[in-house]
C-alpha cells in the first residue's frame, strides 16, 4: 500500500476530527501547489481571485453573489504558521472534545462556530465605519473561529480537566482556553481585526452551546440531522448481490427491527436534549457510540 492509499484509508476510516484535519491540509496544499505554478507563469492574480471566491467578504452585495463562502472560508489558509497552529489546537482540543461528546457534535460545533464567526465579522464591518474604511477589500479566511468554538465549548464543559504543559505542569483546561482566546482575539486588536472579530463570534457560539447543553438542550441536534441527510444523499451505493429470495415474513421482520432501532436512537437523542448526556445509562451511551461510528 503506497502513501496515497494509506491517506485514503485513513480518511475513510478515521474520525470526524481526522477528516477535518485532512480537509484543511488538502485545501492548503492545493493552494500552495497552485501558487508555485502560477508564479512560474507570472499569473499570481488568478490565485488571488480564486481565494477571493473562497474567503467570506464583509460586503453584503458581494456575499449575496458568493453565499458558499460562509462555509468555505473556514477551510482556507495561505500561511504555514497559521494552519500549523490552527490544526494543533484543533487536534489537542478535538481529542478532548471527543472524550465527552460525539463526532456529530464536533462537526456541528466546528461548522456552526465558523458560521457564527463569519456573521459577527460581516455585521461588525457593516456597522463600524472604522473597520471597512481601513481595508474595503478585506475578506476573512481560516479555521480559527471554528476551532475557537471547540476550544471554548470543551473548556466550559470540563473546566477542571487538566492539560500537562511543558515547564508549567498540569493546568486546568479553562485557563488554557481563556489564554488562547485572549492572546488570539483581544490583544493588538488593530492587527487582523476581521479575523479577531470572527474568533469572538466562534468563542461565543462555543460558550452558548455548552451552557445550553448543561441545561439539557443540544442546540446542534437539528444541524447534525441535516448534515446526516446530506451525507446520506451523496453516500455511494453498494452494489447488491442477491443470494436468495426473501419472503414477505423476512421483509416484515427486517423492517420491524429497523424501526425499533431507529425508535431507540430517537429516544436516546430526545433524552439528551431534555436531561443532558450525563443522564444516559451505560447501555444507552454504548448504543449512541455505535451509532456515531
Amino acid at each position: 500500500m503506497n502513501i496515497m492509499d494509506e491517506i485514503k484509508a485513513s480518511f475513510k476510516t478515521g474520525s470526524t476530527l481526522t477528516r477535518l484535519i485532512y480537509v484543511n491540509l488538502g485545501v492548503f496544499l492545493l493552494i500552495q501547489i497552485a501558487m508555485i505554478f502560477l508564479h512560474l507563469f507570472n499569473a499570481g492574480d488568478v490565485l488571488y481571485e480564486a481565494i477571493n471566491w473562497l474567503g467570506v467578504p464583509w460586503d453584503l452585495h458581494t456575499l449575496i453573489s458568493r453565499p458558499w463562502t460562509i462555509i468555505t472560508y473556514m477551510f482556507v489558509h495561505e500561511n504555514f504558521l497559521h494552519i500549523l497552529f490552527n490544526l494543533l489546537w484543533l487536534y489537542w482540543f478535538g481529542k478532548i472534545f471527543l472524550s465527552y461528546l460525539s463526532e456529530r457534535q464536533l462537526l456541528s460545533v466546528y461548522i456552526l462556530g465558523g458560521i457564527a464567526g463569519a456573521l459577527l465579522y460581516i455585521i461588525s464591518y457593516n456597522i463600524f465605519p472604522g473597520l471597512y474604511q481601513q481595508n474595503p477589500a478585506v475578506i476573512a479566511i481560516g479555521a480559527s473561529a471554528a476551532i475557537m468554538a471547540i476550544v471554548i465549548a470543551i473548556g466550559t464543559l470540563m473546566p477542571d480537566y487538566k492539560i500537562y504543559i511543558v515547564f508549567l505542569g498540569p493546568v486546568k483546561i479553562i485557563y488554557v482556553a481563556l489564554a488562547g482566546f485572549i492572546l488570539s482575539s483581544l490583544l493588538d486588536f488593530s492587527v487582523n481585526t476581521g479575523g479577531k472579530i470572527a474568533h469572538i463570534g466562534g468563542a461565543a457560539f462555543g460558550y452558548f452551546f455548552t451552557i445550553r447543553y448543561k441545561n439539557g438542550r443540544d442546540i446542534t441536534m437539528g444541524f447534525s440531522r441535516f448534515i446526516d441527510r446530506i451525507f446520506y444523499i451523496f453516500r455511494p451505493r453498494k452494489k447488491m448481490r442477491v443470494t436468495h429470495k426473501r419472503t414477505v415474513s423476512d421483509d416484515l421482520e427486517y423492517n420491524r427491527m429497523k424501526m425499533e432501532k431507529q425508535q431507540e436512537i430517537d429516544r436516546i437523542l430526545d433524552k439528551i436534549s431534555k436531561k443532558g448526556y450525563d443522564s444516559l445509562s451505560a447501555e444507552e451511551k454504548e448504543t449512541l457510540f455505535k451509532m456515531n461510528k
